[in-house]
């Protein structure tokens, strides 16, 4: 007979995939002290939130989930507001949400049952606050990995170390602590064990991993390793690559491996040295189109995605052609394009926000309409192509999945002629591109 569980939990995760894997880490915690996790908020002892404080659309997200949670709360139900937003702005959020019952911060994950069983010992009106902790965390046995399908986010760091002048996240997350390299080639085998097809790699910077550890080219000896653990995982993809990170032996490994994808993303942020100065960002822009070349030499085939932001404090129209320039020179496959808003705390929130409203939202959709083409054209010259495709779904004749150009979440699918098996690697014959997406057939074998 199993033991009757303590309570049962409701736990949405908003934000970035690092959330996903701090929300996977809580649940992990709960369950192992008894608590059962359910789908329905109505069903839930404990309504849990792990919010987003990155950005202004990322907090007014996780403000809607929290007032919707608030407006429903039954008498005796406990409401948690845990992550990013927590850990930077705390009254901010019970201000706006009264009805919180505590606030845990994201450096504090690992408390999250001592923080509930508190909670559930305490009552109103006095709400709890756990933001404390910096450095290496306790992960407490905990795997830092969230698995989607047969996909995994692998955590390789936490924080950031970086300047930018625009960026909130090393006041939310603090700098760079990259984890044991042992422990993560150990979960890289958990994953494999499950049968993952793909390992994703997250970081803040993928490209500071192992600095704080004193290891030189820490991402590239961390590739290394994976790749000799777990031969049997066919992918394996890095993500959030900061540029002038990208050195010649990561180059080198990555091309080197074949389980390694040939997919880099590289949030540049602009391409306008002066911009990138006023934005503490590396302001080398041949710097920038050298790498691009020296990876697209080693290996041929590699999609890039980069992200830019625009209306930045000052930013003037030549400065924003020069951006443009260097997205029609270098061509990407993706672009991620973000209007500039100011974030309190950061060295940027103290320039004048100078840029008017329509200014920046007037760049954003043409450099949009610039890369549209740009896109369409590299999916272009796949067709007649096979590529390995992961099916994710099926249905009606059909299936949907990603192949190696495409990060889960964030960039396009593949649609495949053919209902197939989900969770199996697919070699599909492109017949037709679109801007974003492909469309294929199962290649003949």
């Amino acid at each position: 007979m199993k033991p009757k569980a303590r309570g049962r939990f409701f736990l949405a995760s908003l934000g970035c995939p690092k959330n996903s894997v701090d929300s996977q880490g809580m649940a992990t915690l709960l369950e192992r002290a008894g608590y059962l996790a359910v789908d329905d908020p109505r069903r839930a002892d404990l309504l849990i939130v792990n919010t987003c404080g990155f950005i202004e659309p990322a907090r007014a997200e996780s403000l809607a989930v929290l007032r919707e949670l608030a407006a429903e709360k039954r008498s005796g139900q406990k409401l948690l507001a845990v992550g990013c937003w927590s850990q930077r702005d705390p009254q901010a959020i019970l201000d706006a949400v009264p009805e919180v019952d505590a606030l845990l911060g994201t450096r504090r994950w690992m408390d999250i049952v001592q923080v509930v069983r508190a909670v559930e010992r305490a009552g109103r009106p006095s709400p709890l606050i756990h933001l404390t902790g910096e450095g290496e965390a306790d992960e407490q046995g905990v795997a830092r990995f969230a698995v989607q399908g047969a996909s995994a986010y692998l955590q390789i760091a936490d924080g950031c170390s970086r300047p930018c002048a625009f960026c909130a996240i090393p006041l939310i997350k603090g700098p760079t602590v990259s984890r044991p390299l042992a422990r993560i080639l150990d979960e890289a085998a958990m994953l494999a064990g499950r049968g993952v097809q793909e390992i994703v790699l997250i970081a803040q910077d993928t490209t500071a991993y192992g600095h704080d550890l004193g290891l030189r080219d820490g991402l590239a000896l961390l590739l290394e390793r994976l790749a000799a653990r777990v031969p049997e995982v066919p992918w394996i993809r890095v993500m959030y690559a900061f540029p002038g990170a990208v050195t010649p032996r990561l180059i080198e490994t990555m091309a080197s491996l074949p389980q390694v994808l040939p997919y880099l993303d590289i949030p540049l942020q602009h391409a306008h040295p002066d911009v990138l100065r006023r934005m503490r960002r590396p302001a080398d822009v041949d710097g920038v189109r050298r790498m691009a070349e020296a990876l697209r030499q080693k290996m041929p085939a590699i999609a890039l995605r980069t992200a830019f932001i625009v209306g930045y404090p000052g930013e003037s129209e030549a400065e924003f052609a020069a951006l443009l320039d260097l997205v029609e020179e270098i061509a990407f496959d993706r672009v991620g394009v973000f209007v500039y808003s100011h974030e309190a705390g950061t060295a940027a929130a103290a320039l004048a926000d100078d840029v008017p409203a329509e200014v920046k939202e007037e760049r954003r959709e043409r450099l949009l309409a610039l890369q549209q083409p740009i896109s369409l054209a590299r999916n272009q010259a796949l067709v007649g192509q096979v590529l390995d495709v992961l099916i994710e779904g099926q249905g009606d004749g059909m299936s949907v999945g990603r192949s190696y150009r495409d990060a889960p979440e964030i960039d396009g699918l593949v649609l495949v002629e053919d209902e197939l098996p989900v969770g199996q690697i697919v070699p599909v014959q492109i017949t037709t591109a679109l801007e974003y997406d492909l469309i294929g057939q199962v290649a003949n074998t």
